[in-house]
């Protein structure tokens, strides 16, 4: 990986955690203490309004107990019940098996200098492409890779919204994705995720999809979610 300090290229093997999160990503040779950013001690996210989903409603899916990060455990858990609920669905849903195959390896949250103080929070995850997940030239299909965007690139904005105690879910708006290498079938994908803006109903986020073998990116995209209104739901 790049040695480039931004949040969006934190290392997967990071497994400092934070009470009060740090201006800038620690170096790996920090002996700092470290402590959890968020303890997920939250019940319910309070709004002013109905939610459309609160994560701490849904039921565990699958152990979020190896996944590195300066986030809580719970924090974690929460992403990964929100990710497999509505980015996997059940056997019959759409890109189930694809979705299912996906695992996070590092769930983070920062302030951004850049930002003055603003928080970003940063999902990383891997999946490794297999055959029913290619076109018919044999790679990757493109199809597949927008499906893997718009489930990954939405989890650092229920991350950011679990720390920052409000309602980070929401329903695709618009996705603009770029299409730079093939990955053929074997290809370990490293799907970046970093939240851009929250807003009282608009969110953004962006993503890069690289080729963990050869660090070649596949694809990049950036993604606007909202929340929407229950009454047309």
């Amino acid at each position: 990986m790049s040695s480039r300090t931004s949040p969006v290229y934190a290392s997967a093997a990071s497994s400092s955690t934070y009470e009060s999160y740090p201006t800038r990503k620690p170096s790996s040779s920090s002996t700092s203490s470290e402590k959890v950013i968020y303890d997920g001690s939250s019940k319910s996210i309070p709004s002013p309004r109905k939610t459309w989903v609160d994560p701490a409603s849904l039921t565990d899916c699958g152990d979020a107990s190896q996944i590195q990060g300066n986030v809580s455990t719970r924090v974690k858990q929460l992403i990964l019940n929100t990710f497999i609920t509505y980015g996997a669905g059940d056997e019959q849903c759409f890109g189930h098996s694809v979705a299912k195959a996906v695992k996070f390896v590092d769930i983070s949250a920062y302030e951004s200098k850049e930002k003055h103080g603003r928080m970003e929070a940063i999902t990383t995850a891997e999946v490794v492409v297999n055959k029913s997940m290619l076109n018919g030239a044999g790679m990757l299909h493109g199809g597949c890779i927008a499906f893997l965007i718009d489930n990954c690139c939405s989890t650092p904005l229920v991350a950011l919204g679990l720390i920052q105690n409000v309602n980070g879910v929401g329903v695709t708006q618009a996705m603009n994705v770029l299409f730079h290498s093939p990955a053929p079938p074997g290809t370990c994908l490293r799907i970046i995720s970093t939240s851009v803006a929250m807003g009282g109903r608009i969110m953004s986020a962006r993503c890069e999809v690289i080729n963990k073998q050869t660090g070649s990116v596949v694809a990049s995209a950036y993604l606007n979610k909202m929340q929407p209104t229950i009454s047309k739901l």
